[in-house]
């Protein structure tokens, strides 16, 4: 048997992680700014959480939701005081993509409703419903394409109370930074008057903030910089570091129904050991207030730098977009295959970068010598 080939690869075997390096077989070290799509929160292979794990594992590493799993209640004290969502609920999953659907069917349930209005450029996963929320038709198949969604225009209102005043629709979901979208940025007045017509229609608001949360922007959540709060909010990524895990935070205004939901996988107990990790680390080592500071620095730096090719500099906290005036793949593979340094991109002209949490100034200001070199070179 052969893998089903979907992924296109670089030629690099990544063998060993610390912090925010990692090693390919051969020896060779490379700066991760791009933490396996935002899931690297805490660094790679922190001591204290490959401790935890360790230790769970010799212990008990899954069984079912029948019985109780004192882990997901530590989690769900601890998470919603770190959050400050202590009020809301928690549900536990594996993925963004389970998340969001999760999200979307109970803003189903709780409105009768059938109808979505997403972002243009959203992208909220690739399973049924998540996917056709996903603004890329490459992606969604026949059997996805529902008629569910409705793609709507970034910080302009006008075209939402349009359709929310239809009174059809059961959710709002959007991204307060779009990752896939091209390191896009939602607008205060935008998010506070979108959630004053939610209330006035009876319609959800859900905060996608499974690549721009868990303290990524330099708040715990995204949105807390809009000061705007969710019905519901939709966690993964950076939740286990690396273990497979999504979570849905409920507003009270959400009852909870026996049967309603439902999870083989979800909260098993070394996913919640896992995120318990991620939030000591968090807490004792000070990320999301690191991520606001070498954000900043990396961010100042960027747009103060007169890099050629540089057209804007998107993001906040440590996620970053870099939009050049030509195609990102040249500048990309010289990072990567000449200065070492792992990047993302999004469409076909902007880098994203989307480190570890505990990224230092240092490392920054190796990245903008490499940063300068390379687009000087193209």
């Amino acid at each position: 048997m052969k893998l089903f080939d979907v992924f296109p690869l670089f030629p690099i075997s990544v063998v060993k992680g610390k912090g925010c390096h990692v090693w390919d077989d051969k020896g060779q070290e490379y700066l991760d700014l791009y933490g396996g799509h935002a899931v690297i929160s805490i660094g790679h292979c922190h001591p204290h959480y490959v401790e935890m794990l360790s230790k769970q594992l010799g212990e008990l590493g899954f069984y079912s939701n029948s019985v109780v799993n004192h882990l997901q209640r530590q989690l769900a004290e601890r998470l919603g005081v770190a959050s400050g969502y202590e009020d809301y609920s928690l549900f536990l999953i594996n993925s963004g993509a389970e998340a969001n659907e999760n999200a979307m069917k109970l803003a189903s349930f709780h409105t009768g409703r059938k109808r979505v209005l997403s972002l243009e450029k959203a992208f909220h996963g690739r399973t049924s419903l998540a996917v056709e929320a996903t603004h890329n038709p490459k992606i969604i198949a026949p059997i996805n394409d529902c008629g569910h969604v409705t793609y709507m225009p970034l910080n302009d209102l006008a075209p939402w109370e349009k359709e929310l005043r239809k009174q059809d629709v059961a959710c709002c979901i959007v991204e307060c930074v779009q990752g896939v979208g091209g390191i896009r940025l939602l607008e205060a007045d935008f998010l506070k008057g979108l959630r004053q017509l939610c209330d006035e229609t009876d319609t959800v608001l859900v905060c996608d903030e499974v690549q721009c949360g868990y303290g990524r922007t330099g708040k715990f959540f995204a949105h807390q910089h809009l000061r705007v709060k969710p019905d519901i909010i939709t966690v993964a990524k950076g939740i286990g570091n690396g273990f497979p895990m999504g979570a849905v935070l409920i507003s009270p205004k959400f009852p909870a129904i026996y049967g309603q939901l439902g999870t083989t996988f979800g909260g098993n107990h070394l996913a919640c050991t896992a995120a318990l990790a991620v939030l000591d680390v968090m807490e004792s080592e000070h990320l999301v207030e690191n991520a606001a500071n070498v954000g900043g620095h990396l961010l100042a730096s960027l747009l103060e730098a007169g890099l050629p090719h540089v057209k804007e500099v998107r993001g906040r906290g440590l996620m970053i977009g870099i939009e050049l005036d030509v195609p990102y793949k040249e500048a990309r593979e010289k990072l990567l295959f000449e200065e070492h340094i792992f990047t993302g991109c999004s469409g076909t002209n902007v880098l994203r970068l989307l480190p570890p949490l505990c990224l230092s100034v240092e490392e920054c200001d190796g990245f903008m010598k490499s940063l300068g070199k390379v687009l000087r070179n193209i």
